[in-house]
């Protein structure tokens, strides 16, 4: 891979080239591998001649023969690796040819890696010039207009969502919150360890944005926003706080104050959060209730 020019945060137009790529750079036969052998072998020769003529001993006309062998096998080996090189090249150049190279003039050295769509650079894998492996990620490129929101819910309540349920994004930085919609509930689970150290069954949720982009152009690839879903909404609903609601026989109660003295008096609940509750009947708006301690 050539080196990357561009930087993370820069605009890129859908087809500009921002990644080149070209076959890797064949290993050529060492030179110093070659001269060892001649040197090798001109001085088996020279030990030979020494030791017919008495002046050189037999281990050390042993050491030539083991040197000159072990410089003749690299140089053997270094001859082998070049052909394996080239029928390598040969073989991509081959590929090129109906690869994303196709239509550049030089098909056979480089390789241009486009955007497929306009965007801003987010992520620089591999900056400088060097080897690259099949697969490997080089850039990430995305379209900031277009975010989706991920988010991790506990199974027992992804069950209460379906495409199109509205959402609300707080918590991301500013005021107010963003609105949305669920687009996909994802139809698998997958185990996770809570804070607590308690395995929980999650499950993911993909919602859009629907606000105004102008409104929360600042949000990024990666950002943290909360997500509130409405699972059910309704108009003039009487509600008291949860902590003012305890079992009474199969049903709930509450204690109304009137005239100073706490009353007791049986209701019927509807939804519930962890907060308030909805009260279907027994209690009047205005009247004077007793959370519970």
């Amino acid at each position: 891979m050539r080196r990357i020019e561009l930087d993370v945060g820069d605009h890129v137009k859908k087809g500009q080239v921002v990644v080149e790529l070209e076959p890797l750079r064949s290993a050529v036969l060492d030179p110093r591998s070659r001269a060892e052998a001649e040197y090798a072998k001109s001085n088996l020769e020279r030990i030979k001649k020494l030791y017919d003529e008495g002046y050189a001993s037999k281990d050390a006309l042993e050491q030539a023969e083991s040197e000159a062998k072990r410089t003749e096998a690299n140089r053997l080996s270094a001859g082998a690796a070049v052909k394996v090189a080239k029928y390598e090249l040969d073989k991509a150049r081959t590929a090129l040819r109906y690869s994303a190279a196709e239509g550049i003039t030089n098909y056979g050295r480089i390789v241009a890696i486009r955007t497929p769509v306009n965007g801003r650079v987010l992520k620089i894998h591999h900056e400088s010039e060097g080897v690259v492996n099949s697969g490997e990620p080089l850039i990430d490129i995305g379209d900031s207009g277009k975010l989706e929101v991920k988010v991790e819910l506990l199974s027992a309540d992804a069950v209460k969502i379906k495409p199109g349920t509205t959402v609300l994004f707080e918590r991301w930085g500013s005021d107010p919150a963003l609105s949305g919609k669920v687009r996909v509930i994802e139809p698998a689970g997958f185990t996770k360890i809570s804070s607590l150290g308690v395995e929980e069954q999650r499950v993911l949720v993909m919602a859009d944005i629907t606000s105004l982009p102008e409104s929360w152009q600042r949000l990024g690839d990666g950002y943290r926003v909360d997500a509130r879903f409405i699972i059910w909404e309704g108009k003039d609903v009487l509600q008291v706080p949860a902590s003012a609601l305890f079992r009474m026989g199969e049903g709930w109660a509450v204690f109304v104050v009137k005239n100073k003295r706490a009353h007791l008096r049986q209701v019927e609940i509807g939804h519930r959060t962890g907060l308030v509750a909805e009260i279907v009947s027994g209690i009047s708006e205005g009247e004077m209730g007793h959370c519970a301690s």
